[in-house]
Parts: structure tokens; C-alpha cells; sequence
């Protein structure tokens, strides 16, 4: 019997060619295995993103032959964002999971001392919970919700949701560049102390949650909805923001939602909501854009957006364990 023999290295163009069986069994299991709403890069774009770094690839090789890989990306955001991890069968899964782990951690050292380590384990991945927390990996969970199109009930409770009353003083309008400077100051106030903050700390500063608003309005998160955008003023100065794009083909995502502290409590965050999920579905229905679906992500214990969710339509339809990893302290 042949002894295996483990090598864990950055893929280079010396393993182009010999990777993409393994990248290409993770493009065909993608959606089963990880729940992925688009399809991955064709595997001429993939090696053309790691060659251009924008892309880091971290490949394990089984007695010379790519079995499994490990995907993770610096400049997206402030934290360190570990992509995904992909094993060619479940053959030794674990051993190549902790191989590829330990690699990353040893790899992104320095760069560990100022980012925290971002890492949504979706799908298949999330049986590594327990092997990734005895690396000090902690976390949170997430869920996904949706609200699909052409769906009876869920059509029939956003038609007979319940909307608050609204003072003379408070307008509901789409978004304008105009409101840029408010969106980033509200998102920022009410992020900052939440769960979101732990694990994308762009919420944390001015300068941070400005890169967060400029990548979903300039289209680097998907095509921005500026008119399924909903603004809430108050005496014309915007003080809450639900904002909409397109994450691809025929998916549309709400990425954020925000009141300003001093307007919680009244409902307006579901009249935000209504507003813009009305314009998608209406958009559908008279053929003007073509939605398959809406979707929203919230930690599983944040009982109040669950619950307001579900009275726009949406139903939960999978959660995950986001893990992350704080930073790294210096000796």
C-alpha cells in the first residue's frame, strides 16, 4: 500500500494545469455542496483572478495530485476574508481541512496582527465547526431568508401587511447620491455595536462603513437599486435606509437596513422594508426587470429582524455558522 504524502502549498502557475480537476468537481458541487446562488468562475477567470491577486489560493496535493483547496481574498474589505475550502471526496476530509487551516493561519500571520479573519462557513463546510474552533475560530449564526417570487402566501402577507402610521414630518423616498453622507453616518451608528461589527469591522469607523456604501452603490457588491433603494426622511434629513441591488441573474438582496436611534420603535424599518420589496415584486409583475427572488441575511438570535422579516413575506430558508478569528495579538 501506497503511504500518502501531504503537501500544502500557494498555487502557481507550476500547478495550473493539474489543479482544475479539483477546482472544476467544486464548480460542478457548488450549489449542493455550498449553496452558491451564482455560477463560480469558469476556471480560465479563476486562475486569471489569482494571477492578478485578487484571488489567493492556498492548494493541497495528495502524492503530487490536487485533492483540495483553500480560497481567501485581503483587499475586499478590512478583514480577511476566507472564501471557502473544498475537498476532492470526504477521504481524509478533516486531515486536509486542518492541513489547509494551518497554512492560511501561517500564511496571513502579520497580516492577522491588524484584520480580523472572516470565514462564512456555508453549506458542507459547516461540519468543521468543532475542528476550526480549537484554532480560536468563534461565532455567530446566520440566516438566510427569501422571499421568492410568485409565491402565494408569501405575496398575500406582504399585500396585507400592517403599516404604521406616518407623521406629516416622515417621507418615504428611493435613493440619490444626495444622501450618501447620511447613509454612511446612520449604517455606522446603528452597526458598530452589533455582531456584524466582530466579524467585518468596517462597521466600526467612518472610513470604513464609507467602503462599505461606495462598493454597493458603485456595483462592486452587484447592480445597485437606487429606485427599490428606500429612504426615510424626517423633515427632509434622511434618517433611515433600506438599500437593494442585484447579487446576479435574476437575485435581488438586501444588504442593509437602518434606522437612526432617535426613529426605533415605531415601525418604520418595516415600511422601509415594504417599500422597497414592493418595487422589486411590482417590477416583476409588469415585466419591467425579472426577479426570481429576494433575499436577506441576519444573525439566528435577532429575534425583532426575524420577526419583521417574516411580516414583509420572507420565510428562512438556511442558516450557517459565520466564524470568525480576532486579531492576532503581537509578543
Amino acid at each position: 500500500m501506497t503511504e500518502t504524502n501531504y503537501e500544502v502549498e500557494i498555487l502557481d502557475n507550476s500547478t495550473f494545469k493539474i489543479f482544475k480537476g479539483v477546482y472544476n468537481d467544486f464548480k460542478e458541487n457548488a450549489v449542493s455542496n455550498y449553496k452558491f446562488e451564482l455560477e463560480p468562475l469558469p476556471y480560465e477567470e479563476f486562475i486569471q483572478a489569482v494571477e492578478k491577486g485578487y484571488l489567493k489560493c492556498i492548494v493541497l496535493k495528495e502524492n503530487k495530485i490536487p485533492t483540495a483547496f483553500l480560497v481567501y481574498t485581503t483587499s475586499i474589505s478590512e478583514s480577511l476574508e476566507l472564501n471557502l475550502i473544498h475537498s476532492l471526496g470526504t477521504e481524509d476530509e478533516i486531515t486536509k481541512y486542518k492541513l489547509l487551516i494551518e497554512k492560511f493561519l501561517q500564511l496571513t500571520e502579520f497580516e492577522r496582527q491588524t484584520k480580523v479573519v472572516s470565514y462564512p462557513m456555508i453549506g458542507h463546510q459547516s461540519i468543521f465547526t468543532a475542528d476550526i474552533a480549537k484554532y480560536g475560530f468563534k461565532f455567530i449564526g446566520l440566516a438566510v431568508l427569501r422571499f421568492v417570487m410568485g409565491n402565494a402566501s408569501s405575496e398575500r402577507v406582504l399585500e396585507n401587511m400592517k403599516l404604521p402610521e406616518k407623521p406629516d414630518a416622515y417621507k418615504l423616498v428611493g435613493y440619490s447620491d444626495a444622501y450618501k453622507d447620511d447613509a454612511i453616518r446612520v449604517i455606522h451608528e446603528s452597526f458598530k455595536d452589533t455582531q456584524d461589527a466582530i466579524y467585518d469591522t468596517r462597521y466600526l469607523s467612518i472610513d470604513g462603513v464609507t467602503d462599505i456604501i461606495n462598493k454597493i452603490t458603485e456595483n462592486i457588491y452587484g447592480d445597485f437599486l437606487p429606485e427599490a433603494t428606500s429612504v426615510l426622511l424626517y423633515n427632509g434629513v434622511p434618517c433611515g435606509f433600506a438599500f437593494a441591488n442585484i447579487t446576479g441573474g435574476k437575485i435581488s438582496n438586501i444588504p442593509l437596513v437602518a434606522i437612526e436611534k432617535s426613529h426605533r420603535g415605531k415601525g418604520f424599518s418595516g415600511l422601509l422594508l415594504n417599500r422597497t420589496v414592493k418595487t422589486i415584486v411590482d417590477w416583476t409583475k409588469l415585466g419591467a426587470k425579472d426577479f426570481s427572488e429576494i433575499n436577506v441575511t441576519t444573525e439566528t438570535n435577532n429575534y425583532k429582524a426575524l420577526k419583521m422579516y417574516r411580516k414583509v413575506g420572507f420565510r428562512e430558508d438556511y442558516c450557517y455558522p459565520q466564524a470568525y478569528l480576532l486579531q492576532k495579538k503581537k509578543k
